[in-house]
């Protein structure tokens, strides 16, 4: 009988597990089905769920249906959703039109050097269609789009007026949401589809009197944003300076973007980044001083006492305020976990009860993805509800600890802190293929500094401003003693990217070492650990070479990689003063690889080929530079530059480099950036790649006429496929089979241009663009393939695909 009741009560626990599994499930689907498929499957859960509920005494098979049930329930909920978002996407059609829309700014507007970036809700469109224009009826718009309005060239309409909860008549152009994709690198389609948002554009400002951008009035929607934006902006106009600022804000707001770069950087390299984010740690503080501030004043009235008593009302009221206060931070994933785990351990202590923490934390979980099921494909999902499953799990979370003496408190924190982090280290390998050496000694100090002195003062602010001051302080000391700690030489330590079974065996074996158990059991866990830490990505053989051609979007970067060697052919676009291909990139790229570069080629001066260049070479110190760039060019301090002539060449591994272009009097004769571009030929006798950066049609026929054999397999297409470009003298003496192509999706020059894509098609030539491809990898031994990104990954049903 006690047996019975036992597998009843954990029919509920082991539904919230199948819903979670049905929901990773579905994430899975590289395209949706039809939504009758997936109310079915809600029905078939309830109908699972009904069975178990009408049949108590049902025991063979009743766990096994419960998952069942959570999982048809999970995956059934998540496509419904899934295909109702996606039925309000961007048509194809509506894609570089000129719009005029009219909505109300959705949330707080992000400021930078190049303009400024919001979201807003769509009230309704106006447009003039051509006379023979194939869309006809007015375009439907995705309810919720994201805009950039950049600033011109005198620096002015950049959009500084735009303030949350107000209607604006904006004159636009807007396309799909398309993201950069690259190996192990950052999914930003999927970010926007979490956002919301299904079209992405630009504000074109100075296009003419009638569509000039016109502020119309003054909502009282969007609330929560509007005071987000005013605390945000009087912490910038309290505190001077602007990256102490920065912080406060964030941890006021939640407002990331506020935090400099060189901040980032350095929280990353010391392992306290999560605390420059609103994560649980400050939602507990606040609720615990909302209990505690609730309590008082509850306790002052007789007749409430009487009513409610205090305890509990101070548990409500404290609950309640901090899920205002993650509501108002921006409701991120950490937070969500918090509010719901506060609520539930409120709820069990309001009623009486007492649950196992699996069955507290499984419920939690359930309820966070049943909420937002991409969650699941969040690093920052994992690791939160990781470190707190391991806390429970090595007896931590637990009664008990409140009890204790001082010493035994400190103790306990250090033990904890130790257990997380040896825990999380596999999972942070995993995700971010690096983990910080000096992270634990950073935490001993930064989580109570962070958590008792600059949250409480940065909060506490936002009703005596010169409290920031104070913060600010303390911001700054916080940061000289984590500068200090991220400068040494191993501040941190990068591992290439293993795969997914060998991370979850590494979790498992810091769990293991870490938990309270012997130390002939916990040695276990070394073995567990010791494939993630010395997994080697891996490398061609020797003698032959490859090729990975990264999605950074208008710009060019090209690894060549050898057996023991490594290059990279120009970094990539600069995106603006906070972000570049170097970091968005090809620094998360380089370091899934775990690659040690000999070299940097930058072919010329130009952003959307140098942009990266600084985050990488600071990632790379002993990478060589050679480039056409000028002799006062910023990067020169950086790392000087050897000027690259044709007739340059070395060997690596039994493949041969060479520079063909520009001879050493074409730095004299030529004036543009363009033409001195340094072109480099790489091959083993059995193979070849020629690489062209921007050379333009004279540059191209000298190429020709000084190289007499220019064969190759694999062609980087010049310019982007510029029609200034891709010449008929070039593509009959290269005769490449592959021709691949880096431009933007939907890029202001049009590139590749459709004249270029036909000259390649009339000669056989397989055109690669990375915009349908994602970052395309080409290999010496197969020099007829090409495998695409996007392909590989099989896709799914939130990335953009092209018409």
């Amino acid at each position: 009988m006690a047996d019975r009741q036992a597998a009843r009560a954990a029919w509920p626990f082991v539904a919230m597990g199948g819903w979670v599994l049905g929901s990773a499930l579905q994430l899975q689907q590289a395209a949706l089905w039809a939504w009758p498929v997936y109310a079915a499957l809600c029905a078939a859960g309830l109908g699972l769920w009904a069975v178990l509920s009408l049949r108590p005494r049902w025991r063979r098979g009743a766990l096994a249906a419960a998952l069942l049930a959570g999982a048809c329930g999970g995956a059934g909920l998540a496509g419904l959703r899934g295909g109702l978002f996606l039925a309000g996407a961007l048509d194809p059609l509506v894609e570089g039109r000129d719009l005029q829309v009219v909505g109300v700014v959705a949330q707080m507007p992000q400021h930078d050097e190049g303009g400024t970036r919001f979201r807003l809700d769509v009230e309704s469109v106006q447009w003039r269609p051509p006379a023979d224009d194939r869309l006809v009826a007015p375009p439907r718009l995705p309810a919720r789009i994201a805009l950039g309005w950049y600033r011109d060239e005198a620096g002015e309409g950049a959009g500084a007026a735009l303030h949350a909860g107000e209607r604006w008549r904006l004159p636009v152009r807007l396309k799909a949401p398309h993201g950069n994709l690259n190996p192990h690198g950052y999914d930003g389609e999927l970010w926007l589809w979490e956002q919301g948002v299904q079209a992405t554009g630009h504000v074109r400002a100075g296009i003419g009197a009638d569509a000039a951008p016109e502020r119309l009035q003054r909502t009282w929607r969007h609330p929560v944003e509007r005071a987000r934006e005013a605390v945000r902006d009087a912490v910038f106009a309290r505190v001077a300076d602007a990256r102490q600022a920065g912080v406060i804000a964030a941890l006021v707001t939640g407002d990331q973007a506020a935090i400099d770069r060189a901040d980032w950087d350095v929280f990353r390299a010391t392992g306290v980044a999560h605390l420059m984010s609103i994560s649980g740690l400050h939602v507990t503080m606040f609720a615990w001083l909302a209990a505690h501030l609730a309590g008082v004043l509850w306790r002052r009235s007789g007749r409430l006492m009487l009513r409610f008593p205090a305890p509990q009302a101070a548990l409500v009221g404290g609950v309640l305020l901090a899920g205002l206060y993650a509501l108002f931070s921006g409701w991120g994933v950490p937070s969500q976990r918090t509010v719901w785990m506060l609520a539930v351990a409120a709820l069990l202590r309001l009623t009486g009860r007492r649950w196992p923490w699996p069955h507290v934390w499984l419920m939690i979980a359930a309820v966070v993805v049943a909420m937002d099921p991409w969650a699941l494909m969040q690093a920052g999902f994992w690791l939160s509800f990781a470190a707190v499953g391991v806390l429970f799990t090595t007896g931590f979370a637990q009664p008990g600890h409140e009890q204790a003496g001082r010493a035994a408190r400190l103790l306990a924190f250090l033990r904890e802190q130790w257990v997380v982090t040896l825990a999380l280290a596999p999972l942070g390998m995993l995700f971010f293929q690096q983990v910080s050496l000096v992270g634990l000694v950073a935490n001993l100090v930064a989580i109570p500094w962070v958590t008792l002195v600059v949250t409480p003062l940065s909060m506490l602010g936002a009703a005596a401003p010169p409290l920031w001051d104070l913060a600010a302080w303390s911001v700054r000391g916080l940061g000289a003693l984590l500068g200090w700690l991220a400068a040494w030489p191993w501040a941190t330590w990068s591992v290439a990217a293993a795969p997914a079974w060998m991370a979850a065996c590494g979790v498992a074996g810091g769990v293991l070492l870490a938990m309270r158990l012997p130390w002939s059991v916990r040695s276990l866990g070394l073995p567990l650990l010791l494939p993630v830490l010395l997994w080697q990505a891996p490398r061609p053989p020797m003698g032959e070479f490859e090729l990975l051609a990264a999605d950074v979007g208008q710009g060019n970067a090209v690894l060549v990689r050898t057996a023991t060697h490594g290059l990279l052919y120009d970094a990539g676009p600069r995106y603006g003063l906070e972000s570049d291909a170097g970091h968005r990139v090809l620094v998360p790229l380089l370091r899934a690889f775990d690659e040690r570069l000999d070299m940097l080629v930058l072919s010329h001066r130009d952003s959307d080929h140098t942009g990266g260049a600084a985050a990488v070479l600071a990632m790379q110190p002993k990478a060589a530079l050679l480039s056409s760039i000028e002799a006062t060019h910023p990067l020169q301090s950086v790392r000087p530059a050897k000027r690259c002539e044709a007739g340059q060449r070395w060997t690596w591994d039994g493949v041969d480099f060479e520079v063909l272009h520009p001879a050493a009097e074409d730095y004299v004769a030529f004036t543009k950036p363009n033409a001195v571009s340094c072109v480099l030929r790489v091959g083993n006798g059995r193979a070849t790649a020629l690489l062209a950066g921007d050379i333009e049609r004279l540059q191209e026929a000298a190429l020709v006429a000084r190289t007499p054999a220019l064969r190759a397999d694999l062609l980087l297409v010049p310019h982007h496929g510029s029609k200034t470009s891709s010449s008929a003298a070039l593509l009959d003496a290269v005769r490449p089979r592959i021709a691949l192509v880096q431009a933007g999706y939907r890029n202001r020059f049009g590139h590749p241009a459709p004249e270029v894509a036909a000259r390649y098609a009339e000669r056989g030539t397989r055109l690669v663009e990375n915009v349908r491809c994602g970052a395309a990898a080409w290999r010496s031994l197969s020099p007829d393939q090409v495998t695409c990104e996007r392909d590989r990954k099989s896709g799914r049903y939130w990335q953009h695909r092209l018409p």
